[in-house]
């Protein structure tokens, strides 16, 4: 692994609420060897509310945040990604663009905490919910020795994060 911090590219189709928690939580959690960034297939007008409510209630910064198109990232001046992950089961099924440098790509499916529906108090159980599942992989990925892995280990290893959570049993402990 160079000094230069990893690029780290988190796709939903809307770009409003898990690629944004996940852009700023691998920031968080990197130490500096990340930098984040999320984009959609088809990105909403804004950031989810609270999506934004559960990075302040966590301390992270909002300043700037905004739903992206995933082609900004595919052009030749858009930065390297050295690895893209998708965090929705509709963004894992389209045909993405071709990313300059080759990343590596995992999917790292997250139920839709908008698409809940209910009253205040269920809908902000969902982000948060969605927020500790990412939280708990984005740590995982981050303590990586990512200098040490040959890359079909890192590979694997990425893929396995991605399935942290995802069942009945683990994602009770979420």
């Amino acid at each position: 692994m160079s000094d230069q911090p990893l690029n780290v590219l988190f796709l939903c189709t809307g770009n409003s609420a898990r690629s944004i928690l996940a852009e700023k939580l691998v920031e968080r959690w990197g130490d500096g060897k990340f930098r984040g960034f999320s984009a959609g297939s088809h990105p909403q007008h804004g950031v989810h509310p609270r999506a934004l409510a559960v990075l302040d209630e966590a301390g992270l910064p909002t300043a700037g945040l905004r739903s992206k198109s995933w082609d900004e990232f595919a052009t030749p001046s858009a930065p390297v990604m050295d690895f893209v992950f998708t965090v929705c089961d509709d963004a894992a099924g389209e045909v993405c663009p071709i990313w300059p440098g080759q990343p590596m790509t995992a999917h790292w499916g997250v139920p839709d905490p908008a698409s809940v529906t209910g009253s205040d108090l269920e809908r902000t159980v969902a982000f948060r919910a969605a927020f500790r599942m990412l939280e708990t992989r984005i740590k995982l990925f981050a303590s990586l020795p990512f200098a040490k892995l040959e890359q079909a280990s890192l590979r694997r290893r990425v893929q396995e994060i991605g399935r942290i959570g995802s069942s009945a049993d683990e994602g009770s402990a979420a």
